[in-house]
C-alpha cells in the first residue's frame, strides 16, 4: 500500500492520469473523525500491497474538495478511469476499508489479465450446507461475490423469490442470470470456470 500526499488539484490530476483505479482521502488532520478514518484506512489497506491511496489534508490543500463537491471531511473518493465512481463519507472501521480495497485490487487484477468482471450475488442461510459448499467453491476459484443472508434480511428474501419464483437456497445471481441450488455445470459456464 502506498499513501501519497498531494498538495494541489493539478498535482492530483497529473498523478491520477497514471492510474486506472485509485482512491483519494480528503481529510482534516486533527479532527477526530478524520484521524480515525485515516488510521483505519492505513490498517485496512495494509494487506493490499499494490494499492495507491492519495491523501489531501484540507488544512493544507484547498482546491481539491471543492472540485469534487465535497463539503465535509473525511471523505474517501474511489476513481475509475479518471472519474469518481464512489464517495464514502465519514469514518468506518478497518474491516470496511479492507473489503473495499480488496475488491478494487481484485478488479484491477482481473482487468490486467483481460478477464471479464462478473457480478455475483449468493442468497444463503447460515444453516444451509449447500450454501457453504457453493461459497467454498466460489472462493476456491477466486470468484468474488456478495453474500446475502436471507434469514436476517426479509426484503432480500422477497427479492430473491421475485427473481426466481423459488424460496430455497442457495440461489446465485450471475450477471443477472439466476442459478437455483448448486448447479455446478451452469455456474462453471456462467463464470467461465474450467473443470
Amino acid at each position: 500500500m502506498n499513501l501519497i500526499d498531494v498538495h494541489s488539484l493539478e498535482e492530483f490530476r497529473t498523478k491520477m492520469s497514471e492510474e486506472r483505479r485509485l482512491f483519494l482521502l480528503i481529510y482534516k488532520k486533527g479532527s477526530e473523525s478524520s484521524d480515525t478514518a485515516f488510521s483505519n484506512i492505513v490498517r485496512g489497506a495494509s494487506l493490499v500491497s499494490s494499492l495507491r491511496i492519495f491523501t489531501a489534508d484540507v488544512n493544507k490543500v484547498r482546491d481539491i474538495h471543492p472540485a469534487y463537491s465535497i463539503p465535509t471531511a473525511p471523505a474517501l473518493l474511489e476513481f475509475e478511469k479518471g472519474q469518481v465512481k464512489n464517495i464514502i463519507k465519514g469514518a468506518h472501521d478497518a474491516g470496511f476499508y479492507k473489503s473495499l480495497f480488496e475488491r478494487a485490487f481484485f478488479l484491477s487484477k482481473a482487468e490486467k489479465e483481460g478477464k471479464s468482471i462478473k457480478n455475483v450475488t449468493v442468497y444463503s442461510t447460515p444453516t444451509c450446507s449447500w450454501c457453504t459448499t457453493l461459497k467454498t467453491y466460489l472462493r476456491k476459484n477466486g470468484i468474488r461475490f456478495t453474500d446475502i443472508d436471507v434469514s436476517r434480511d426479509e426484503s432480500s428474501a422477497q427479492e430473491m423469490v421475485r427473481r426466481s419464483g423459488q424460496q430455497g437456497v442457495p440461489q446465485t445471481i450471475i450477471n443477472g442470470e439466476v442459478v437455483v441450488g448448486f448447479d455446478k455445470s451452469k455456474i462453471n459456464r456462467l463464470l467461465e470456470i474450467e473443470g
